[in-house]
């Protein structure tokens, strides 16, 4: 319904931009020469051209962000993976440790929640 609403809205703006501005003007492009263009073609366009351009630098500056937290991810994932190891080569020496404190090889504490 909104997009209903906003398409009719710029329509309108569309209708009265022709209907108040119908001057011919010319246009001059480097060394191309139009004549005769209604103004509301030349306003429109430059809108246009100007939408244009602003999408282009989004997705450009869209697309570097997307590189950027691939980055930042891999990363992330990097460090959960190192906190890992060192989680289990904590655990490996608390058990040497415990291993050490009671100086018995054959008494050695047996971890069933051992990573």
């Amino acid at each position: 319904m909104i997009t209903l609403i906003l398409i009719l809205l710029v329509g309108g703006i569309f209708v009265y931009l022709a209907q108040n501005n119908l001057a011919p003007v010319t246009l001059r492009l480097s060394s191309t020469v139009i004549t005769n263009i209604p103004l509301f073609y030349v306003i429109i366009g430059s809108l246009l051209t100007g939408l244009i351009l602003a999408y282009l630098i989004h997705l450009v500056n869209a697309i570097f962000v997307a590189f950027s937290m691939h980055g930042k991810d891999t990363k992330i994932k990097k460090g959960k993976s190192e906190i890992v190891n060192l989680t289990k080569r904590i655990h490996q020496l608390e058990l040497e440790n415990e291993r050490l404190k009671n100086n018995s090889a054959e008494d050695e504490p047996q971890d069933t929640n051992a990573l």
